[in-house]
């Protein structure tokens, strides 16, 4: 479904008109309220439980799946085998590979093009069909499949989208925006898995079972994640800087060319060099924590994904809150400072997970609402600081590096995920060793000099760093 047309403006700095930005940051919000839903209700609740129980009826467990010597053949070779509890942090491995090797593609074609606004379109309507379509499989071998695609789409969508933020906003608007934009995108992820909830719990009186309401689940994700994406993208402006108004169109080779000039140009910004490597260590602890809480929760804490799904939903609803509360924070006490400090709740909050009882839906729910109350602050904090660091006119070839770094983080915690949980058979030991993550990646972003590289990459920075 094409976009409606907009001149493309070869200015790509924010508008002087508050409200146009003000138009342009609620379509941006939109889509942030529209693809979160996937993240909420896919990633965090539904996929991890829905693969492992797959895995689990292929290799035929009971109930008691976290008993070592079960195996899964997902490749059809006797030679690959491996723990069916593994197969969901495998997949994501996989999924996390994928992009490292597209976002790169990605972000340096979209910095050559005039058109963003048709890219995001497609990559959402690509990425919305394939989780729609895992409706029509209960095989885990395909199941997987559309997850993946699902999830690199996603993915791709998200380099194009982050870069229209320094668009949209000026510098001393940038926390505001991004926290605002993560804030709705929790609000609106509860309320669709508030609705899924439902359905969950009244599968029975429907006459389907759970397998099948988790499917319909899937279907609506799909349906959510498109026609929210529709709405706000219109809301937005084609705009393009130097590179897209020299090459006209964006061209394969000459993109990459572009790409590789920029890894080597990042020497010449150390500090936003050791931006991305902090935010890739603490990221990981955090993708982790999203990726892997639904099965920690069904398979060590034996808890039912009624609550598990109560949990997820408590944390949408307090990360809203706490969002927009460290946003003001940040903009008090200073944005670094803030996201330092989350870092160090993140620490306390893995270490309360590993000591929690299993079986316990009251302890589980607290732990909830105190990543709740971090999750999208940190993360909304870590894009607007590192919006300010890139040079303007390539937006989204620096966002590749920022979403590659977000993905690489994905996949740096599923390996480890996926190594400790082979070894132990199960998710417990593996969510305590993610402490390390976030103890290093707050060491080097306090050594990060935040204000020498905004000033290096050409930027304003704002009052309260």
């Amino acid at each position: 479904m094409p976009t409606p047309p907009s001149p493309p403006a070869a200015d790509n700095s924010p508008s002087t008109d508050p409200r146009q930005r003000r138009r342009e940051q609620r379509g941006w919000y939109t889509y942030d309220w529209a693809n979160q839903v996937f993240i909420t209700s896919v990633v965090t609740v539904l996929i991890g439980p829905y693969l492992s129980g797959l895995a689990c009826s292929e290799a035929g467990a009971g109930g008691d799946c976290s008993t070592p010597g079960l195996t899964i053949y997902p490749l059809g070779f006797e030679w690959f085998g491996l723990h069916p509890n593994s197969f969901h942090p495998l997949v994501t491995t996989v999924a996390g590979l994928i992009l490292l090797v597209m976002l790169p593609i990605v972000g340096a074609l979209a910095d050559h093009t005039r058109h963003k606004k048709r890219w995001l379109l497609w990559l959402a309507a690509a990425g919305s069909l394939c989780v729609s379509s895992l409706y029509f499989t209960d095989d885990y071998r395909t199941a997987a499949l559309m997850f993946v695609l699902g999830n690199t789409f996603y993915g791709m969508s998200l380099v194009v989208f982050n870069a229209f933020l320094p668009e949209i906003s000026t510098s001393d608007e940038r926390n505001r925006v991004s926290v605002t934009g993560w804030a709705l995108a929790y609000l609106g992820g509860g309320l669709l898995l508030a609705a899924h909830m439902g359905l969950l719990a009244s599968a029975e009186s429907l006459g389907v079972s759970e397998g099948h309401a988790v499917r319909i689940a899937f279907a609506s994700v799909g349906v959510w994640w498109l026609l929210f994406s529709i709405v706000g993208i219109r809301l937005l402006r084609n705009r393009y800087g130097a590179l897209a108004a020299e090459s006209g169109a964006p061209r394969l080779g000459a993109s990459l060319k572009q790409y590789w000039r920029t890894l080597r140009e990042m020497r010449s910004f150390p500090n936003t060099l050791l931006f991305l490597i902090a935010f890739v260590l603490f990221n990981n602890g955090i993708q982790a924590v999203i990726y892997f809480a639904g099965s920690f929760a069904s398979q060590d804490l034996g808890l039912s994904l009624a609550i598990l799904s109560a949990t997820i939903l408590l944390i949408q609803f307090v990360a809203f809150a706490g969002a927009l509360i460290m946003g003001w924070i940040g903009r008090r006490f200073g944005t670094k400072n803030t996201v330092l400090g989350s870092l160090v709740v993140w620490c306390g909050l893995v270490t309360c997970g590993y000591y929690l009882p299993p079986g316990d839906p009251v302890l589980f729910l607290l732990l909830g609402a105190g990543i709740g109350m971090v999750l999208g602050g940190t993360q909304s904090l870590a894009r607007a600081l590192y919006s300010l660091l890139i040079p303007r006119g390539r937006e989204a070839e620096y966002f590749s590096l920022f979403q590659l770094a977000d993905r690489g983080s994905v996949l740096l915690g599923a390996a480890s995920i996926t190594l400790v949980v082979n070894l132990t058979g199960g998710f417990r030991t593996a969510i305590f060793s993610l402490v390390i993550f976030f103890v290093i990646g707050g060491l080097l972003l306090w050594r990060a000099d935040l204000k020498a590289g905004i000033e290096a990459a050409g930027n304003k920075v704002p009052d309260n760093l």
